[in-house]
């Protein structure tokens, strides 16, 4: 089983910068491919970055590509997004997830409780 937890949401005007992280358990960490989801209210969750378990391959959803950066730390089992020039559309709950081998946009069985970022305009 993997635990995942993350922190780094809060408000921001928009054009601004957060950096989020998720923690996860040591054990399972280095063998996963990881990703960002995040749901705004009244919508669907929606895939938005994925790194592969060596930190080789990313991915991005269009809306995003070109201001968040996904990376990972094994040595710290832990993976960051920063979210640059963020907009008010950005606003939502934002998830990690262990994807599984591979990179893909499809979730795995684990989420992290989800982290609030608030974008104003």
């Amino acid at each position: 089983q993997v635990q995942l937890v993350e922190s780094g949401g809060g408000l921001v005007q928009a054009g601004g910068s957060l950096r989020l992280s998720c923690a996860a358990s040591r054990r399972t960490f280095g063998s996963y491919a990881m990703g960002w989801f995040r749901q705004a209210p009244g919508k669907e969750r929606e895939f938005v970055a994925g790194i592969s378990w060596s930190g080789g391959g990313t991915y991005y959803t269009n809306s995003v590509n070109g201001r968040f950066t996904i990376s990972r730390d094994n040595a710290k089992n832990t993976m960051y997004l920063q979210m640059n020039s963020l907009k008010p559309e950005d606003t939502a709950v934002y998830y990690c997830n262990a994807l599984g081998t591979k990179l893909t946009t499809t979730p795995g069985d684990y989420w992290g409780q989800g982290t609030q970022v608030t974008v104003s305009s």
